[in-house]
């Protein structure tokens, strides 16, 4: 006989023969049920089945939804999947439900080899949290020392905090009563009393930092709107002070949500200590603010406003176009320079968007470098793919030909740095034109003035820098005061075609600064000429042609020692 069939005998007589039924199994489809998935519960299926082949098992699933509890009972060959789910532990002869991950959600299952195994729904028990588990005790006892330590520092930290709250606060006020105002609004010194830490140094975004505790926003109240530009608004603002009703006056910008990147890469630039200078602006903490979907930055504020906008309003006198021109100088080298003054290596920073609105006047009516959204710190780390990526950037108008014509040599950092001195030069060249000293002053006109529109396109500004190799113009007029022929000679090597035969800013700072000394010495010498008696001056004919002797003159009075290009 075969193994799986049987022969029935009566007497002597052979009946047919008989084969053994496949499994029983509860077989209804999804039904409600009571039972709450714990414990044991029946399925309440009236419905028994004969599976299809030998080879299925009883399988019973139980889901919990919105409404209540629901239940499946079926048959089902284990080496496929149910739902997305494999059956494992079918050779069982009970039904123990175990969770699954199914196409529909988390479901239980079960699977057996029981006739009407799968009637009965056994759920695993739920630990009870009272059992008593004598290692309890013993961990909770280890523990109470750690816990009680950890109170003790996180107290004291509080108290801490909180103590040196009222002690910058106490600073504060103490600053106020000693401190004079100044006529005409804040100067970046008395910004604002978060400037100043333990040992007395500028170091605004730490401190602010720590008032706010990186937590909770300042407090701030937005005055008025001072400035709009592509990516953020500029707000003049009352800071104000937990222990009294004063205030300081700042200066937030404010750029939308969408504008994250922008905001990020200056608040990165600024975060830097290295960068803190007299003619940059001074920085003092950055904040989300979600509720508003904003990003602020928050800065000292200079009434005066941009360079632009004090141009437009004030003719300068000579003095203040040397304080004004040397300032830019130094704060664009400070950017500039690997080194601090101390020797200790610093990063440099390229700004990529110089221009007159994006220079502050300080109230002694020095410069102060603003807007880096679009800076890049020249890391050593960069490279070659990273400086591409970073694309043509900047204000068509202030843009220099190598950046208009996409030809900058990457693998030298030093040639992100000439295409600040082009736009530096430009800005330079807007100082001079509202300078007394050079004769009839017309209306302030932005570099280029009315050759291009008001908002010049990159193709445009091809045609006139590229094409026509165009320059802002420089009349003979201008150079009939001697420290106005140097200026114009420094920006003349500055706007130079060729980016290495460009000055460094930190020449530029070095010969303006140097500018003062070298006219009082002509004016000695012009002052020791007058002097001699007529009769002992001897008349010299020399044919020299006329621009031969202004440019000689100019050199011999600017000469400084400078490292320039071979080339040059």
């Amino acid at each position: 006989h075969c193994a799986d069939r049987f022969s029935l005998t009566v007497g002597s007589d052979v009946l047919l023969p008989f084969y053994p039924l496949n499994l029983l199994c509860k077989f209804c489809d999804l039904e409600a049920s009571t039972c709450s998935g714990t414990g044991a519960c029946m399925s309440n299926c009236s419905i028994t089945s004969i599976c299809d082949s030998n080879s299925e098992v009883c399988v019973a699933i139980w889901r919990k939804n919105e409404t209540g509890f629901s239940i499946e009972t079926l048959c089902h060959e284990p080496s496929r999947p149910l739902y997305g789910v494999m059956l494992d532990d079918y050779n069982s002869s009970t039904c123990q439900m175990k969770e699954k991950n199914t196409t529909n959600g988390s479901a239980y299952f079960c699977s057996c080899t029981e006739d009407e195994c799968n009637d009965q729904l056994i759920f695993s028990p739920i630990m009870d949290p009272s059992q008593d588990d004598p290692l309890i005790p013993v961990i909770l006892v280890s523990l109470l020392p750690l816990l009680v330590m950890g109170i003790v520092v996180v107290g004291m930290f509080y108290w801490y905090r909180a103590y040196r709250q009222r002690q910058l606060n106490q600073e504060w006020e103490g600053s106020i009563k000693k401190r004079k105002p100044i006529a005409g609004g804040l100067d970046c010194s008395d910004a604002c009393a978060i400037m100043m830490d333990d040992d007395r140094s500028d170091s605004s975004s730490t401190v602010a930092n720590n008032l706010n505790h990186n937590t909770e926003p300042l407090p701030i109240e937005l005055d008025l709107l001072v400035g709009k530009g592509r990516f953020a608004q500029v707000y003049k603002a009352k800071l104000k002070q937990t222990t009294s009703d004063q205030f300081e006056t700042v200066a937030v910008k404010i750029f939308p949500y969408e504008e994250y990147a922008s905001w990020k890469n200056e608040k990165d630039i600024f975060s830097n200590t290295d960068l803190r200078h007299e003619n940059i602006l001074q920085f003092l903490t950055a904040e989300e603010r979600k509720v508003e979907k904003q990003y602020w930055l928050i800065t000292a504020f200079h009434p005066r406003g941009n360079l632009q906008e004090y141009l437009t309003c004030h003719v300068i006198s000579w003095e203040e176009l040397h304080v004004l021109s040397s300032s830019l100088a130094r704060g664009v080298a400070h950017l500039h320079s690997d080194r601090l003054p101390c020797g200790r290596p610093k990063v440099p920073i390229v700004h990529r968007d110089l221009k007159s609105s994006n220079i502050l006047v300080k109230n002694d009516l020095t410069c102060c470098v603003c807007d880096f959204g679009l800076g890049l710190c020249l890391d050593s780390s960069l490279s070659v793919d990273d400086l591409a990526n970073s694309g043509q950037v900047g204000t068509a108008r202030y843009m220099a030909p190598e950046v208009l014509e996409a030809r900058l040599n990457l693998e030298n950092i030093e040639s992100f740095k000439q295409t600040d001195i082009y736009s530096m030069a430009l800005v330079l060249w807007e100082m001079t034109s509202r300078c007394e000293a050079i004769g009839e002053v017309k209306d302030y006109e932005p570099a280029y003035g009315s050759k291009v529109r008001e908002h010049p396109c990159v193709e445009s500004m091809k045609d006139n820098v590229l094409r026509d190799r165009g320059r802002p113009e420089i009349p003979d007029s201008w150079l009939q005061h001697q420290g106005v022929a140097m200026i114009c000679a420094t920006i003349k090597e500055c706007w130079d075609h060729d980016p290495e035969a460009r000055l460094t800013a930190h020449c530029v700072a070095e010969r303006i600064s140097e500018m003062e000394d070298e006219m009082d010495k002509l004016s000695s010498r012009s002052s020791s000429a007058e002097k001699i008696p007529e009769e002992l001056k001897i008349p010299i004919e020399v044919e020299i042609p006329e621009e031969e002797v202004k440019i000689t003159k100019i050199q011999n009075i600017i000469s400084v020692d400078c490292s320039v290009s071979d080339e040059k």
